[in-house]
C-alpha cells in the first residue's frame, strides 16, 4: 500500500510540470511528516550523509573536464584524426562522426556534451558534403551517447552512488560494450551509406594521418591519464577526475590555447550551474531511497518478484522493458537514482553480478536518451540541426534499432561486461 501511495503522489507532481527533482523532494516530506512518525531531524541528517561520499565529487569534476574540452578545441582535432583514418571508406564522414564521438566520450563523460562538442563541427561538414540531414543528425544523435557507457561516465559514477558498487570496475567493465557499440554503430553507418551511395572522402596518406594524430594527441592523452591512472592505482576514480579537470585546463587554455584566460570563469560558472543541478537531484533521490528502505519497499519488491518464480532470465527482460518506458518520461540521473536502489537488491538476490547490472543500466540510458519525449541527444541534436523532434526521430531508427539489439546482447552475454575487469584482477 505505501509503495502505491508513493509512485501515485511522485506520478501526479510529474504530470503537473513540476521538474523531478523537486517531486521526489516533495513526495518524500508528504509521505514522511503526514503517514509516518519519521522525526524531522532523521530527514535533516539523511540529506547531509546521503551525499556526504567521496565519489560524489568525481561528478563537478569530470563536468568541468567536458566543458574545457568542449570549448578548447579537442572535439575538432579529434574529428580530424578520425577522418584521417576512416573517411575513405563508404559514409566517410559519417563514421569518422561515430569513431569521434567514441574517442570525446572517452574523455568528457557527459552524452550532450559529446552530442555538442562533434555535432556542431561535424554536422555543417556533412551537409555540405550532400549528406542528406536525416543521415548525420541519425549518426551524431545515437554515437552521442556513447558520452554515457565509454568511460569516464557520470551515469556510472551515480550508479556506483546508489549501489555502492566499485567506480573502478563500472569504468574498466565499460570499455569492451563500449568499443562493440561503436563498433555495431559504424557498421549501420557504412551499410546506409553503401547502400545509398553516399559520398566518400580521398584517402589520407601516413603523412597526413601521422599529422592528424600529433595534433590530437594531448586530448587523446587524457584517455590515458583517466584509465590508465585508474588501473594502474595512481588514481582513485575520483582523484582521476579531479587530474582530468586540471589537464583538460592546461590543454585547452596553453596548449591549443583555443580558449582565453577570460572565457574561464564562464566554463566554470557553467559547470558549476550543471553539477548544482545534478547534486540536487541526487539530495531528493537519496531521501526518496531512504523513503523507500524505511517502508521495506525493495525488500518487498524482491519478496515478490522471486516468489513469482521469476528466474534471471525473465527479471533482466523485465529491468529492460521497465527501464525503457522510464526512459520515455526521466532524464538517465533520475531514472538511475530512483530505480537502482529498488532493482538493485532483486538483481543481488537471483545471483546476477552488480556489475554486470550497472552496464546493463547504462546501455538501457543510452537507448533513453536517443529516443522521445524527453530523449535529451534528440533535443540536443534538434537545436544543432534546427531539425523537429519527431524529424529526429526518424533519422535515428536504424542506429536505435542497433542499440536495442546490442542492449539484448549485452543483458544476456555477462562476460562482454566482466571479461576485462577480471582480466586486470579488479573482480
Amino acid at each position: 500500500m505505501s509503495a502505491l501511495i508513493i509512485f501515485g503522489l511522485l506520478i501526479v507532481l510529474m504530470l503537473t510540470g513540476m521538474p523531478i527533482s523537486i517531486s521526489l523532494g516533495l513526495t518524500v516530506l508528504t509521505f514522511l511528516f503526514t503517514m509516518t512518525e519519521v522525526p524531522i531531524e532523521a530527514v535533516a541528517l539523511k540529506l547531509f550523509t546521503g551525499i556526504e561520499k567521496f565519489e560524489i565529487m568525481a561528478i563537478p569534476f569530470f563536468i568541468l573536464a567536458g566543458n574545457f574540452l568542449t570549448h578548447g578545441g579537442v572535439a575538432r582535432r579529434m574529428i580530424n584524426f578520425a577522418t584521417s583514418m576512416v573517411g575513405h571508406w563508404h559514409g566517410g564522414l559519417g563514421l569518422a562522426g561515430v569513431m569521434a564521438c567514441a574517442l570525446f566520450a572517452a574523455v568528457s563523460g557527459s552524452s550532450p556534451a559529446t552530442v555538442v562538442a562533434i555535432g556542431s563541427i561535424l554536422l555543417p561538414a556533412m551537409v555540405k558534403q550532400g549528406f542528406p540531414d536525416r543521415f548525420g543528425a541519425g549518426v551524431i544523435t545515437t554515437s552521442g551517447a556513447l558520452g554515457i557507457l565509454i568511460p569516464p561516465s557520470i551515469v556510472m559514477v551515480m550508479y556506483s552512488v546508489a549501489t555502492n558498487t566499485s567506480v573502478g570496475q563500472l569504468f574498466m567493465a565499460g570499455v569492451i560494450p563500449g568499443i562493440m557499440l561503436a563498433s555495431l554503430l559504424g557498421f549501420t553507418t557504412w551499410y546506409r551509406a553503401r547502400k545509398f551511395g553516399y559520398p566518400r572522402l580521398p584517402k589520407a596518406n601516413a603523412v597526413q594521418r601521422l599529422k592528424a594524430f600529433r595534433e590530437s594527441m594531448w586530448g587523446l592523452f587524457l584517455i590515458v591519464v583517466v584509465i590508465g591512472g585508474i588501473y594502474s592505482g595512481i588514481f582513485t576514480p575520483t582523484e582521476a577526475a579531479a587530474m582530468s579537470a586540471v589537464y583538460a585546463f592546461i590543454v585547452a587554455v596553453f596548449v591549443y590555447k583555443d580558449m582565453s584566460l577570460k572565457q574561464v570563469p564562464k566554463v566554470l560558472l557553467d559547470s558549476a550551474s550543471m553539477s548544482a543541478m545534478l547534486l540536487y537531484i541526487i539530495t531528493n533521490a537519496v531521501l526518496f531511497s531512504f523513503l523507500m528502505t524505511s517502508e521495506g519497499i525493495p525488500q518487498a519488491m524482491a519478496s515478490w518478484l522471486i516468489d513469482m518464480g521469476l528466474g534471471p532470465i525473465a527479471f533482466l527482460l523485465v529491468v529492460n522493458v521497465l527501464l525503457l518506458l522510464a526512459g520515455n518520461v526521466m532524464e538517465p540521473s533520475s531514472i538511475v537514482l530512483i530505480l537502482a536502489p529498488i532493482l538493485f537488491p532483486v538483481a543481488m538476490a537471483l545471483g546476477i553480478d552488480p556489475v554486470h547490472f550497472g552496464i546493463l543500466i547504462v546501455v538501457n540510458m543510452e537507448v533513453g536518451m536517443c529516443h522521445p519525449p524527453v530523449g535529451l541527444n534528440l533535443y540536443v541534436a534538434s537545436g544543432i540541426t534546427k531539425m523537429g523532434i519527431t524529424e529526429l526521430t526518424i533519422a535515428v531508427w536504424p542506429w536505435l534499432l542497433t542499440m536495442l539489439a546490442f542492449l539484448l546482447l549485452v543483458t544476456y552475454v555477462p562476460a562482454i561486461s566482466l571479461w576485462l575487469p577480471r582480466t586486470l584482477g579488479m573482480m
